[in-house]
């Protein structure tokens, strides 16, 4: 029984992911959005069959396995794109750490502005890290890796649904721009928007996906320690 939930849970999850890029590519929108469409959707099915998360979670840790030879694809566009970045390096290098800096410092200001506690003050000032650095910084900071999670998810979901379309109200057109914006707010769901569009988009996206981790690592105990 087991093994069938778990084929089916991956069947489904694909097939509702597949079917929703056709709906975004036929109703371009914010909400039509692959990564936000499909959630829901797959969520209430799984609710309507009684599918249990536990009785999932076999499913998503197959297709989580499998991001790891996807990530590492990236490298292949990255390395078909490699002049075009080494030539724009210093803008690429300070739009990340500009990007990087403020997303987590506009966290933070504004969790203290509505008065949050220290631990989800803690936990969203890692959202735009790739969930895997950002639980591991979490419990360095003090923060809950739980909420983390939550956070870093919210993140990526609303950056890949108001990325695209913020940068197409404001003209924004540059592949080089777009894929490290999306890659340095959104990380690897973002990485993903901007694959589709095309593969500097993706190679930036997912460069700054990981560069951004790296710089979050260092700099978010940092603000942490002189606002709380």
């Amino acid at each position: 029984m087991k093994i069938i939930i778990t084929v089916f849970s991956i069947f489904i999850t694909i097939l509702i992911y597949l079917m929703s890029k056709i709906v975004s590519k036929k109703f371009p929108s914010p909400f039509t959005t692959p990564v936000f469409f499909s959630t829901p959707i797959i969520i209430t099915i799984l609710v309507l069959l009684d599918i249990q998360y536990e009785e999932y979670t076999f499913a998503k840790e197959i297709m989580t396995y499998l991001l790891g030879p996807a990530t590492v694809a990236l490298a292949v566009p990255l390395y078909k794109n490699r002049e075009i970045v080494f030539k724009n390096i210093l803008p690429v290098g300070l739009g990340l750490t500009i990007g990087s800096f403020s997303s987590i410092l506009s966290g933070v200001l504004l969790a203290k502005v509505f008065g949050l506690s220290n631990i989800l003050i803690a936990s969203i000032s890692v959202k735009s890290s790739t969930t895997p650095v950002a639980i591991e910084i979490s419990k360095i900071i003090g923060g809950d890796p739980a909420l983390t999670v939550a956070f870093v998810i919210i993140t990526g979901i609303a950056g890949t649904m108001i990325g695209p379309w913020l940068m197409n109200l404001t003209k924004i057109t540059n592949p080089l721009s777009r894929g490290l914006a999306l890659g340095t707010i959104a990380h690897g769901q973002g990485t993903a928007e901007a694959a589709q569009e095309g593969e500097l988009q993706g190679a930036v996206s997912g460069v700054a996906m990981g560069l951004g981790a790296i710089f979050t690592a260092f700099v978010a105990p940092i603000v942490i320690s002189l606002i709380l």
